[in-house]
C-alpha cells in the first residue's frame, strides 16, 4: 500500500522543495523508521536545544557570562599584549606606552579597562626602570644581564597576562609595584 502524495513542504522526504528538517526521521508521519542511535550512545540534542538547568543554577554555557564587553576586552588585550610588544620592540623600555594609551583612551568609560590597564602599566613601568638601570650599569658588565632579564620578564609576563585576559581570567602580575592607583 502506498501513501498518498503530500503537498510540497509538508514532511515528504522526497520533495526537493521541502525545508530541511534533521528531525523529520523521528516524525511518525514521515513513514520511515527513526535512525539508529550513534555509536557511543550520544543522541543529538532535541529540537530547540536543551532546556535550561533546573532551579536556575548557573552552568557553563547558560546565560550571560560575567566579564567585559567585546570593546572592553579589545582594549584590555591591547593593554596587556601592547605592553609586551612595546617591551619587546623597545628593548625593555617601551612597554609602558600602550597600557598608558589604553588607560587614557578608554579608562574613563570602563572601570574594567582602567583596572587592567593600570595593572599592565604599573608592571611595565617597574621593568622599564629595571631595564634603564641595566643600560646605565652596562659599562661594568652586569648591566647586560639586568637588561636582558628585564626585557624577558616584561615580554613573557605581558604575554601571559594577555592570554589570561583573552580567557576572561583575572591575572595579577608578579613582581609588580603599584605606582598608579
Amino acid at each position: 500500500m502506498t501513501e498518498p502524495p503530500r503537498p510540497p513542504g509538508e514532511g515528504n522526504p522526497h520533495d526537493p522543495t521541502a525545508p530541511f528538517n534533521p528531525y523529520a526521521a523521528n516524525d511518525p508521519t514521515s513513514g520511515s523508521a527513526p535512525p539508529p542511535p550513534p555509536p557511543g550512545g550520544y543522541a543529538p540534542p532535541p529540537p530547540g536545544g536543551y532546556p535550561p538547568p533546573p532551579g536556575g543554577a548557573p552552568q557553563y554555557g547558560y546565560g550571560p557570562q560575567p566579564g567585559p564587553q567585546q570593546d572592553d576586552k579589545t582594549w584590555i588585550l591591547l593593554a596587556h599584549f601592547g605592553g609586551a610588544g612595546g617591551a619587546f620592540l623597545g628593548g625593555g623600555c617601551g612597554g609602558w606606552i600602550v597600557p598608558l594609551i589604553a588607560m587614557l583612551a578608554r579608562g574613563q568609560q570602563s572601570p574594567i579597562v582602567r583596572a587592567e590597564a593600570v595593572k599592565a602599566l604599573n608592571f611595565q613601568i617597574l621593568w622599564t626602570i629595571v631595564a634603564l638601570i641595566g643600560y646605565v650599569t652596562m659599562c661594568i658588565g652586569i648591566g647586560l644581564f639586568i637588561t636582558l632579564a628585564a626585557w624577558l620578564v616584561a615580554v613573557i609576563f605581558g604575554v601571559i597576562a594577555g592570554i589570561k585576559a583573552n580567557n576572561n581570567e583575572p591575572y595579577n602580575y608578579p613582581m609588580s609595584v603599584q605606582f598608579i592607583k
